[in-house]
């Protein structure tokens, strides 16, 4: 068996998002083979029952991971409230039992968890992090979010993860309308109503609207019908992985209005496609297109939603120009074959860091000088 093994903890590989999303593209790279990765789910979509029993049956296969498979490293993946509370259960048994522990943050929700939370339980969601022998953060906003909850802990930023695709030809002519996609979870954090509103302010756009996702689907279907958009709006429901890349691949812009986010998966995939991309302000999006590589809104602001829409179905040039740079920022941060790299370094450093346990009381951000020594080798 390879010396070097990882076990990852997360939500089933059949929940839909974008946690999911990323699990599936990392078992896709050399990191899961180099570390022989093996998957424990503790967590599946049902009732509370059926996350009870997820669990409980997580835990045990979890135990099971930690006598027979022995793993190097214990990568936990979480958002926040019931996602951070069965995480942390793990991290403290790994940590009691020598092993060192990854504290992945995905969830966008995590610092309002975190301030909503009473005071005991702060303390505990501090020294959870301040246990783990290092928390990813998804980019440089997160981390030093995290910072400001846990001094001590060890930061690392090491971004969500896509693979580039060949960047198609943006056509730069009107001869068909401009094709708008929204992904994700349909509900108010979204923003997927306001941008209904904004759609309906257009009045008889040539553009089309495809809002693809779970959540309050009926409830958006009900709205198309109240706005009287139907020749321009399509909700298909949720969609494979497979029917979202020929979605994306067939589109001009993503639209994704949302109030918070942490580093979405969809908005990284149309990146990856050179698509012009309209974001919310909200959690890591601003670090994200910021700069050129797209338009951001406030989500509450269906005004100036409907003139970001406007705008890139009038200007070509802008919309091409952003979907460009978006490319080449996605290339150059994002491209899943140099994080898989960071993460193989930060699983080094962090055994490293176990075996001599001369950890500093003041933590660091963690900088990937052995992942960019492999990056320029490979």
């Amino acid at each position: 068996m390879n010396e070097q093994r990882a076990l990852w903890v997360s939500t089933s590989v059949r929940t839909p998002g974008g946690m999911t999303t990323y699990l599936q593209a990392m078992q896709k790279t050399p990191l899961w083979s180099e570390w022989n990765i093996r998957h424990v789910a503790t967590h599946r979509e049902g009732s509370a029952l059926t996350k009870l029993a997820a669990f409980a049956g997580g835990c045990v296969m979890f135990l099971v991971e930690l006598i027979r498979f022995r793993p190097s490293v214990v990568h936990l993946h979480t958002s926040a409230h019931a996602s951070f509370v069965r995480k942390a259960t793990l991290l403290w048994l790994s940590s009691l039992s020598g092993l060192p522990t990854v504290l992945h943050i995905h969830g966008s929700d995590f610092m309002a968890y975190f301030e909503e939370s009473p005071a005991l339980t702060q303390v505990l969601i501090r020294a959870t992090l301040c246990r783990s022998s290092a928390v990813v953060a998804l980019g440089g906003t997160w981390a030093r979010r995290l910072e400001n909850i846990a001094p001590g802990a060890r930061i690392a930023e090491i971004p969500n993860a896509v693979k580039l695709a060949a960047v198609p030809a943006r056509l730069s002519s009107t001869d068909r309308p401009v094709r708008f996609v929204f992904l994700g979870r349909i509900g108010e954090r979204k923003g997927a109503f306001e941008l209904l509103h904004a759609w309906a302010r257009l009045g008889a756009p040539a553009a089309t609207l495809t809002m693809a996702g779970d959540g309050e689907v009926e409830r958006a279907r009900q709205l198309v019908r109240e706005l009287r958009l139907d020749s321009s709006v399509e909700l298909p429901g949720w969609l494979s992985a497979e029917a979202v890349g020929e979605l994306l691949d067939d589109a001009d812009v993503l639209v994704l209005p949302s109030r918070r986010e942490g580093q979405p998966m969809a908005v990284l995939e149309a990146m990856a496609r050179g698509l012009c991309v309209i974001a919310g302000e909200g959690g890591g999006l601003p670090e994200m297109i910021g700069g050129g590589c797209g338009l951001l809104v406030t989500s509450d602001d269906v005004e100036g939603i409907t003139a970001a829409l406007q705008r890139v179905i009038d200007d070509v040039a802008l919309r091409i120009s952003c979907g460009e740079a978006a490319y080449e920022r996605a290339r150059q941060r994002y491209d899943i074959d140099v994080v898989w790299r960071r993460l193989d370094g930060l699983y080094r450093d962090v055994i490293a860091g176990s075996r001599s346990r001369n950890r500093p009381t003041r933590r660091a951000r963690w900088s990937p000088q052995v992942t960019d020594e492999r990056v320029a080798q490979g």
